[in-house]
């Protein structure tokens, strides 16, 4: 059972003279599906990184707790799989060799016959030994998606994660979705498809007056 939880405790973000949001309190929990909207520039990716650890808050406390113990900000990466525009992938390995390297950097146990099943699921399995650079960016898409899910991680962070998906791209990423049952998601997004499959909305510009 996961029990992983994370508590936005009164969180504000600037960048220099610039506040970003402010005053931001909100619990994050299991089985559930979260969605972070608000227009362009307006916080929702700057609200990502700091829940991931990427960022740290310049008032508040973000906290993470998994099985009744406060799990260190830089750890939290562990635990936590993360989908944006901007991952950087290696382009010269393959989608295999490149979900090896990432289960090394997070120092997990790298199960290459449920690495295989993704890529079945996500309809890369033929071409799991070509590198990357090979990959249209709908494909590239699709293996970011797998690195989030790779290690089963009990928190999904997901940032447009349908950017330069086709049709039949996105219906296998809601399919994807819908089976991560006992996970915490959050999506930041202004795409209603997307939107439309969260439980609950966090409206950042609330926040940024």
């Amino acid at each position: 059972m996961n029990d992983y939880q994370i508590t936005l405790d009164n969180i504000s973000k600037s960048f220099s003279n610039r506040l970003v949001f402010k005053n931001l309190s909100y619990q994050f929990e299991p089985k559930k599906i979260y969605g972070i909207s608000g227009k362009n520039g307006s916080g929702k990716t700057t609200l990502l990184k700091l829940i991931s650890g990427v960022l740290t808050p310049t008032k508040g406390k973000i906290r993470h707790t998994y099985q009744n113990k406060i799990i260190n900000q830089e750890n939290a990466f562990q635990h936590i799989g993360f989908v944006a525009p901007y991952l950087i992938l290696y382009d010269e390995f393959s989608a295999i060799e490149n979900f090896n390297l990432l289960s090394k950097i997070k120092g997990k146990y790298f199960d290459l016959e449920y690495c295989k099943g993704l890529l079945t699921r996500l309809e890369l399995y033929e071409r799991r030994n070509e590198p990357l650079k090979n990959f249209s960016s709908g494909m590239k898409q699709r293996v970011k998606l797998l690195f989030a899910l790779l290690n089963n991680p009990s928190v999904l962070i997901l940032d447009e994660p349908t950017t330069n998906l086709d049709k039949q791209g996105k219906e296998i990423f809601t399919e994807l979705i819908k089976i991560q049952k006992n996970k915490i998601i959050v999506i930041a997004s202004n795409d209603s498809s997307e939107i439309t499959m969260c439980n609950n909305i966090l409206n950042i510009e609330e926040f940024t007056k």
